[in-house]
């Protein structure tokens, strides 16, 4: 066997062309590439600081780094196990989900960082989020302790899937949550009541629909609705 002396520059090249195969091929590769070129965008814009910066930077590359790698485990698995088997199934569930995770974190901080920046009302000096309370968070983290919540209960249940199906219903739980985030903001009966409104009327179509019974609509409602009050009860 002749030896070979391609060394860095060839190891190089193979990364950055398994990194192009996959924007290439992969749709939500191109989605998260995009964003990426959005949120550096919005930060040089805004002028954000070094530290939010970096802190950004990190983010994009979480969420393009699990990319790369669930397209890599699905690539293995449809060379292993061509034909379909419940394990690799489960390989690629897993890696989609480290995926998910990633972009959650990212998107997170994304809005950590921006929000004073984006957010902002006309006129007022706008200053780096890091060294005060970003608007709306505890809105925001209430809806993502929702979210936590209802994929537990449905994961212990055994019932349904994460969007359809099972105890609680998912889409009334985050329907109610924002509802009483918008409830329990200065922003009048009526945006609160139009908001309860459109929160009932998604509840109600998932009975109509036949996806969830009353009584999963209104387990979701009362966990949407109760642990958002909760939350700005005692951070608010």
């Amino acid at each position: 066997m002749k030896p070979t002396n391609k060394g860095m520059s060839f190891s190089f090249n193979c990364a950055i062309e398994g990194f192009l195969w996959a924007v290439r091929t992969q749709r939500h590769m191109r989605y998260h590439c995009m964003m990426a070129v959005g949120v550096v965008l919005t930060g040089l814009i805004f002028k954000v600081s070094t530290l939010e910066f970096i802190l950004l930077v990190i983010g994009i590359v979480l969420v393009l780094f699990a990319e790369l790698v669930n397209t890599a485990c699905e690539a293995l698995v449809d060379l292993v196990s061509p034909n379909f088997h419940p394990l690799a199934r489960r390989v690629k569930d897993v890696a989609a989900g480290a995926v998910l995770l990633a972009s959650v974190g990212a998107a997170t901080m994304g809005y950590l960082i921006l929000a004073g920046y984006v957010f902002s009302p006309a006129g007022e000096l706008q200053m780096s989020p890091l060294s005060g309370v970003p608007p709306g968070e505890i809105a925001v983290f209430s809806l993502l302790t929702v979210i936590l919540l209802v994929v537990l209960l449905k994961a212990w249940a055994g019932r349904g899937t994460p969007l359809e199906g099972g105890m609680p219903s998912g889409h009334a739980a985050f329907a109610f949550s924002v509802a009483t985030s918008v409830a329990l903001a200065p922003v009048g009966s009526v945006v609160a009541l139009l908001a309860l409104a459109l929160a009932v009327m998604i509840g109600h179509s998932r009975v109509y629909m036949g996806i969830h019974s009353i009584r999963e609509v209104l387990a979701g409602a009362v966990l949407g609705a109760g642990v958002t009050w909760t939350l700005h009860l005692f951070f608010g």
